[in-house]
C-alpha cells in the first residue's frame, strides 16, 4: 500500500510559505504566480496554518473585507489533522472526505512541516496505483 512519502517523492516536499503579516492580496498574487491553491503561514518561523482559496472566498469576499488590509494570519485555517510521511493514501482520502478539506500538512517525527498534499495528489496516486494493479493482473492473466 502506498503512503504519503510516495506523493512527496513524486512532487517534492517544497512548500510555499509566507509570514502571518503578509496581506491577503500578496498571498493571492503568490498563489496565482505559482499556480497553487494554498500557502503555508508561518509565525516566528514556525508553521501556524494554511491560507486556501476557500479561506479567501469565505473569510474575505463573503465577510466584506478587503484583501489589501487583511493579513494571512487573520484568515488562515489551522487545526488540520497531522499526518506523517508514513500515513496511508487511503487514510488521507478518508480524512479529507470526512472533514471536507482539500489540503493536509505533513509533519515528520519532530513535528516539523515536511510537505503539503492536496486532494488532487491523493486522487492521482490512487489512480496510478490502480493502473499498476490492473497492469499486473493483465500480465498475470496473459502468462
Amino acid at each position: 500500500m502506498k503512503n504519503v512519502k510516495h506523493i512527496l517523492a513524486r512532487k517534492g516536499s517544497n512548500v510555499i510559505a509566507v509570514p502571518a503579516t503578509t496581506t491577503v492580496l500578496d498571498v493571492l498574487k503568490l498563489m496565482a504566480d505559482k499556480n497553487i491553491g494554498s500557502v503555508v503561514v508561518n509565525e516566528n518561523g514556525e508553521y501556524a496554518g494554511l491560507v486556501t482559496e476557500r479561506d479567501y472566498a469565505r473569510k474575505i469576499i463573503l465577510m466584506g473585507k478587503h484583501s489589501d488590509d487583511t493579513t494571512a494570519g487573520e484568515i488562515m485555517s489551522n487545526g488540520f489533522p497531522h499526518i506523517t510521511p508514513e500515513s496511508s493514501i487511503d487514510d488521507c482520502m478518508l480524512i479529507m472526505s470526512e472533514r471536507n478539506i482539500r489540503y493536509l500538512p505533513v509533519f515528520d517525527r519532530e513535528q516539523r512541516l515536511c510537505g503539503i498534499i492536496s486532494i488532487n495528489d491523493v486522487v492521482y496516486e490512487t489512480i496510478h496505483s490502480q493502473k499498476e494493479t490492473i497492469e499486473q493482473l493483465h500480465s498475470y492473466i496473459h502468462t
